[in-house]
């Protein structure tokens, strides 16, 4: 499985290609505006279709593309229910949409829950809901690529913003410590915006969420 890094969209939100030319599939995970034009030569180079998206919330930046591919690739889309409106009738976040942004809904084929194990790609990943930043965040875990692609939930060095409608710091604080701090430390945190990091780095030196509170 190869996994192909595209920040996309007005605030470089990246969205993540996950190819496997063996098994001739792909999966998508977030969708910014934009990147179904970098996705299209990379499927076609791999040999691959895309099978599915996956989203980790509803937030505008993470699905703007989403109604586009679906339209493009018929790929099921797959997302918590606690980010169903957002998704499903985005004009909800018109409050807090930058000037210019246009919006299509799409509907939720699959909704993920905590704890759920998806195949794809010839690989198990894990579902772990993190809510705090949004309250359908989730991130998804594959053990064997030893890699969580966490959505908006923590960065490097960084956590998500918590002071948009849903947002909650304390919430955001504790699913970061129950469900990324306890992924193994060598863990890459593949973020929705930003460098990549490992699980061992953010606990030792992340100024928002120390490993253990004080």
């Amino acid at each position: 499985m190869k996994i192909h890094i595209l920040p996309s969209g007005p605030i470089q939100t990246i969205g993540y290609l996950l190819t496997s030319p063996n098994s001739g599939e792909s999966v998508l995970v977030d969708a910014p505006e934009g990147i179904w034009e970098k996705i299209k030569p990379l499927l076609a180079s791999s040999g691959c279709l895309l099978k599915e998206l996956w989203l980790t919330h509803g937030h505008w930046d993470h699905t703007q593309d989403a109604a586009l591919l679906k339209r493009e690739t018929g790929a099921l889309i797959r997302a918590h229910r606690a980010d169903q409106a957002l998704i499903e009738t985005p004009e909800v976040m018109s409050a807090f949409l930058m000037p210019g942004i246009q919006l299509e809904g799409v509907k939720i084929d699959s909704f993920v829950e905590h704890g759920d194990k998806l195949i794809a790609l010839g690989t198990e990943f894990e579902v772990r809901h993190v809510p705090g930043h949004c309250p359908g965040n989730v991130l998804f875990y594959s053990a064997a690529a030893q890699a969580a692609l966490v959505g908006d939930a923590l960065f490097n060095g960084g956590v998500g913003r918590w002071d948009l409608p849903g947002g909650d710091f304390e919430l955001l604080q504790r699913s970061i410590r129950e469900q990324i701090y306890t992924l193994p430390d060598e863990t890459v945190v593949l973020p929705g915006h930003g460098a990549r990091t490992t699980v061992g780095a953010e606990k030792t030196g992340n100024p928002f969420v120390p490993a253990f509170q004080r």
